[in-house]
C-alpha cells in the first residue's frame, strides 16, 4: 500500500467501515445493503439509456448542474438509482457524478450532534416523582445504514434517548439518582450504543442534566437537613460542657489544696472587673467568716 493510501485510510476510516458493513444487512432482510447491478427491467433500462444520452448531449453545459456534484469532507452521499442503492457504498467527500432523471442522492453529516433530552417525569424506585433531563452527543459512523434501515436517524435517536432515560432511572432511588450520575449515564450511553447500531449511529456521550424534586419534597428535605444540624449542634455544645465541667472539677482540686491560689484568684477577679467597669465597687467578703456563721 503506497503512503498517499495510508493517509488516505487514516484521514476517512469511516468510508472504509461503511463499505465492509454494507455486505450484510443483518437488521432488516428486505432491504439490500449490497448495491450491485440489480435488474431494471426493459423499462427501466430504456429510462437509464435515454438518461446516458441526456447527460451527453447536455455535456459540457448541463454537466455542472445535473451530473457533477460535490460534497464536503464532513458528509457523504448515498446515490439510489431507480430506487435501488448503488454499489460502493456513500460517496465522497469531493466530487462525484449521477445520471439525470434516474439518480438521487441524499446527503449525510457525519459531525457530532448534540440534543437535549426534554425532562422527564420518572417515578422513581422508592415512588418519588422527579423530573430529570440529559444531554446525548452522537454521530453517524454509516451513511448508508442511516438512510436505508431507519427513515429519520435522528429523531428516532431522539426518542430512544427519552425512553432509555425513564426505563434507567425507574430502577434507581432518588439516592441513587443524585449520587449515582456517572453510572446512570454509562449504562444509558451502553444501551442507546447498542440499539442505534443497525441504524448507524455511534452514541458518544450521554450526561445527565438536572434532577428536580417537588416543592413539598425539598421543604421536607430541607427541614430535614435542618433538624439533623441542630441535633449534632446539641451534641457538640452537651460535650463541651461535659468537658467545661470536667476541667472546673480539676481546677477546684487543684484550689483546695492551697488557700493561697484561692484568695489570687480573688485578686485576679478583682483586676479583671475594675478593668472593664470602673463604676463597680466590690466588697471582698471571705469564704471563713461565712462557713463559722454558718455552724452557729
Amino acid at each position: 500500500m503506497s503512503a498517499e493510501e495510508q493517509s488516505t485510510n487514516k484521514i476517512h476510516p469511516e468510508e472504509n467501515g461503511e463499505r465492509m458493513s454494507t455486505t450484510r444487512n443483518a437488521y432488516n432482510d428486505n432491504i439490500d445493503l449490497t448495491g450491485g447491478e440489480p435488474d431494471y427491467g426493459f423499462c427501466g433500462g430504456c429510462l437509464l439509456y435515454c438518461s446516458i444520452v441526456l447527460a451527453v448531449i447536455l455535456f459540457p453545459f448541463g454537466a455542472c448542474l445535473c451530473v457533477i456534484k460535490i460534497v464536503a469532507e464532513y458528509e457523504r452521499a448515498v446515490v439510489f438509482r431507480l430506487g435501488r442503492l448503488q454499489a460502493g457504498g456513500a460517496k465522497g467527500p469531493g466530487l462525484f457524478c449521477i445520471v439525470p432523471c434516474t439518480d438521487e442522492y441524499k446527503q449525510v453529516d457525519l459531525r457530532t450532534v448534540s440534543f437535549d433530552v426534554p425532562p422527564q417525569e420518572i417515578l422513581s424506585k422508592d415512588s418519588v416523582t422527579i423530573a430529570v433531563d440529559a444531554v446525548v452527543y452522537y454521530r453517524v459512523q454509516d451513511a448508508t445504514m442511516s438512510i436505508a434501515n431507519v427513515e429519520n436517524a435522528d429523531g428516532a435517536t431522539r426518542l430512544l434517548a427519552q425512553t432509555t432515560l425513564r426505563n434507567v432511572l425507574g430502577t434507581k432511588t432518588l439516592q441513587e439518582v443524585l449520587t449515582d450520575r456517572d453510572q446512570i449515564s454509562g449504562k444509558m450511553l451502553a444501551t442507546l450504543d447498542e440499539a442505534t447500531d443497525p441504524w448507524g449511529i455511534k452514541v458518544e456521550r450521554v450526561e445527565i442534566k438536572d434532577v428536580r424534586l417537588p416543592v413539598q419534597l425539598q421543604r421536607a428535605m430541607a427541614a430535614e437537613a435542618e433538624a439533623a444540624r441542630e441535633a449534632r449542634a446539641k451534641v457538640v455544645a452537651a460535650e463541651g460542657e461535659m468537658n467545661a465541667s470536667r476541667k472546673l472539677k480539676e481546677a477546684a482540686d487543684v484550689m483546695s489544696e492551697s488557700p493561697c491560689a484561692l484568695q489570687l484568684r480573688y485578686l485576679q477577679t478583682l483586676q479583671s472587673i475594675s478593668a472593664e467597669k470602673n463604676s463597680t465597687i466590690i466588697f471582698p467578703l471571705p469564704i471563713d467568716l461565712l462557713s463559722g456563721l454558718m455552724k452557729k
